[in-house]
């Protein structure tokens, strides 16, 4: 199966729930599991060719003029996520099925499920630094719907709002950060700014670039000192926190870093930067995770 038609077929499958809401629950769950099951099926038949070490290309010209194409490459840091990202998601879609009340929309819900989905397996396979761009704030965005689903909780649509507005401002500087990388590299492909460590390293731009990047990489993550919106999200339904915040989003961050690695890493600032946030981010975790009693904000 294309790696396009992998990336695509969430969000097509995200119509349907909504619009089978009538026929029941059922039908609703059905259909957003058969999408991620053909989704998660087409990822398992490249299994071969990434455990030979190769890594496989889907491209389609989209708007060449401005260096914006739909290119998509699999290799095995993609494929880990994407698995995990599919697999995980198919869990969920059978537990909120069971989770969630008659009152609630369960049609709604899915559909801003696989809306969501499908930005996180863009952000995984996207080839363009300008497409990831455009997955990492739909990311922003479907997370949003998601965790504030339940309109009449006064914290989840605080918590949704929060969300929102720190990965949201996360990602504009991550565009401006990634804009640069392109300028230096002369090329929009990440395949190709992936070769040209050098280049970037010894760039003036380098520095901006990697803190800009980085803020993008920290505030979707939940890193100090952004870490204050992770426990107001958790106001949302459980099987959105296990998806978002336990499983895929909070991991884009972590996926961010190691994608950019054979270009950003091995200096002295991104040392520093990386070390010190992570060591802050931790040792505050475990200090906060002292006083909560509840649950899901101790985890």
């Amino acid at each position: 199966m294309s790696l396009f038609l992998i990336a695509a077929l969430p969000f097509i499958g995200a119509v349907f729930p909504a619009l089978l809401i009538r026929a029941g629950r059922n039908a609703a769950a059905s259909a957003a599991g058969l999408t991620t099951l053909l989704a998660f099926i087409g990822l398992m038949l490249h299994i071969p060719a990434v455990f030979r070490g190769e890594t496989v290309f889907a491209a389609v010209d989209w708007l060449p003029a401005l260096g914006l194409n739909a290119h998509f490459f699999l290799d095995g840091l993609g494929f880990l996520f994407a698995a995990m990202i599919l697999g995980i998601g198919l869990l969920i879609i059978l537990y909120a099925r069971y989770y969630l009340s008659r009152e609630d929309p369960m049609g709604q819900f899915y559909s801003y499920l696989l809306l969501f989905q499908g930005a996180m397996v863009g952000i995984v396979l996207s080839d363009n630094i300008l497409l990831l761009l455009v997955f990492w704030e739909l990311t922003s965005l479907s997370s949003f719907l998601l965790i504030g689903y339940w309109k009449h909780l006064p914290e989840g649509r605080q918590g949704a709002r929060m969300a929102l507005t720190v990965t949201g401002s996360g990602g504009l500087a991550m565009i401006a950060g990634m804009l640069m990388l392109g300028h230096i590299a002369g090329s929009y492909d990440l395949s190709v700014i992936l070769q040209n460590k050098e280049a970037i390293q010894s760039s003036d731009l380098y520095l901006p670039a990697l803190i800009l990047i980085l803020l993008g990489a920290f505030t979707k993550s939940a890193q100090f000192p952004f870490h204050f919106w992770l426990p107001h999200a958790m106001a949302a339904p459980t099987p959105v926190s296990a998806y978002l915040h336990s499983a895929t989003m909070v991991k884009a961050g972590l996926f961010l870093m190691a994608r950019m690695w054979p270009v950003l890493a091995g200096t002295p600032e991104w040392f520093y930067i990386v070390a010190t946030t992570g060591l802050v981010t931790m040792l505050i975790g475990a200090v906060i995770a002292l006083f909560k009693d509840d649950l899901k904000a101790l985890l």
